[in-house]
């Protein structure tokens, strides 16, 4: 075939009807005509000109389902081109109605002003009203859960009659998983990770906190008592990790920086040699096994059925009485009446707690007063920013949405994480 123009107007004919595949979404072919420009090079490719416009086609020219997926949602996308050296798109004009995001939050929230970065076309409905929010849930293509009102998600999912995808901008998710949602086809991400770094930093902060006796040192002080006191280095001491994900592994790796030894509990198949921060994995089934032999204990994990009370009287008495346990996964993780008693009674060392059973914690509440409990009212994640970064991870899951792409961070509903 002889080389035409570089832009010549060809006709092929592709489908709009979407079809699931797990998180994403992919486009077919044969619904309507429409002009597009191609490149000579595209000619020479047949596969590019079947009737069906195959996902994925051997040979060098590709359709990329991100493109065609885009097709459906943008004014002006790309849906044909060339990988590899001399890239040359090819650009198809198309209106189509925006993507409709529904924020459960207080519009006045400052964290807010980041949706002006969502791409166009897109609509946004703002609110934490219930009547507002079943106003606007019929049109809803995106859910984002900002606001701590679970309830709320709850009371409009039947009424979303066209959601695609929720997003929880937090990572605990046990208040959201309704059967309702459970049952659903819809996807639900979370914020998983994103709050990492300053959990880990509170899980050093907090190892410090009972190796230094810092809680002694602000006592003499505001005492004005010149006191010289013996206390510990973490150096060479093992940290035991419940729950080895995102904030086990960074608490991993900032404890080897410090010279401590990291001992994790992982439900899958252990094997250290995964793991580079980790000096040894154990099975959940050796859990008393590994807090006997650990200075400091992290609960990382989320709240299921399975780990509600995984902590209790048994693996209390388990660990040392110079330990420390560190919670900040979920306050039910631990059962709190066996570790009231624990500490009150010296059985081990401190614990140093973000998280728990009931939020905010009554003013009458033992852990208040008892010496060895450092307590954070569940802000150890509260960096400057930190709503900033629970946005932004939305954004970046909402470019692939709108691009056809898998979703980051996809909660399995029955697992409950």
């Amino acid at each position: 075939m002889p080389l035409r123009g570089l832009f010549q107007p060809r006709e092929i004919s592709f489908d709009a009807r979407l079809e699931p595949v797990q998180n994403h979404w992919t486009a077919r072919s044969d619904l309507f005509p429409q002009n597009v420009q191609d490149t000579a090079n595209l000619l020479n490719n047949q596969l590019a000109w079947k009737t069906l416009l195959q996902m994925r086609q051997a040979g060098q020219y590709l359709i990329d389902r991100r493109k065609i997926a885009q097709l459906l949602l943008c004014r002006h996308v790309t849906m044909l081109y060339r990988q590899g050296p001399g890239f040359q798109p090819c650009y198809l004009p198309f209106f189509m109605d925006p993507i409709t995001v529904l924020v459960i939050s207080n519009p006045t929230a400052g964290y807010l002003r980041l949706l002006d970065r969502l791409p166009e076309p897109v609509n946004i409905h703002t609110g934490n009203d219930l009547e507002f929010l079943a106003e606007h849930a019929p049109q809803a293509d995106v859910i984002l859960v900002g606001a701590l009102k679970h309830d709320l998600l709850r009371a409009i999912f039947p009424l979303a009659t066209r959601v695609r995808w929720v997003h929880a901008m937090w990572a605990g998710v046990e208040k959201l998983l309704f059967p309702e949602l459970v049952e659903s086809p819809v996807p639900l991400t979370n914020g998983r990770g994103v709050f990492k770094d300053g959990l880990a930093e509170f899980t050093i902060a907090s190892m410090l906190f009972f190796a230094k006796d810092l809680r002694r040192l602000i006592r003499n002080q505001e005492a004005g008592r010149w006191e010289q006191f013996e206390v510990f280095e973490i150096r060479k001491q093992v940290l035991g990790i419940v729950g080895y994900g995102g904030i086990g592994r960074e608490s991993a790796r900032l404890a080897r920086a410090l010279g401590m030894r990291v001992h994790a509990i992982r439900r899958r198949s252990p094997d250290s040699n995964t793991e580079p921060d980790v000096d040894r994995l154990f099975p959940l089934s050796e859990l008393r096994q590994m807090l006997a032999g650990c200075d400091y204990v992290l609960v990382a994990t989320p709240l299921t059925e399975e780990t509600r009370g995984m902590i209790g009287e048994a693996e209390l008495a388990a660990m040392k009485s110079t330990a420390v346990i560190i919670n900040v996964g979920r306050g039910p993780v631990i059962a709190e009446s066996a570790l009231i008693a624990a500490l009150e009674q010296g059985r081990i060392h401190g614990a140093a707690l973000d998280v728990f059973d009931t939020e905010p914690l009554p003013a009458e509440h033992p852990f208040y007063r008892l010496p060895n409990v450092l307590l954070s009212p569940h802000s150890a994640d509260h960096v400057i920013g930190w709503f900033d970064l629970g946005m932004n991870k939305f954004i970046e899951n909402f470019e692939r949405f709108r691009n056809g792409q898998p979703l980051e961070n996809v909660v399995d509903k029955r697992a409950g994480y």
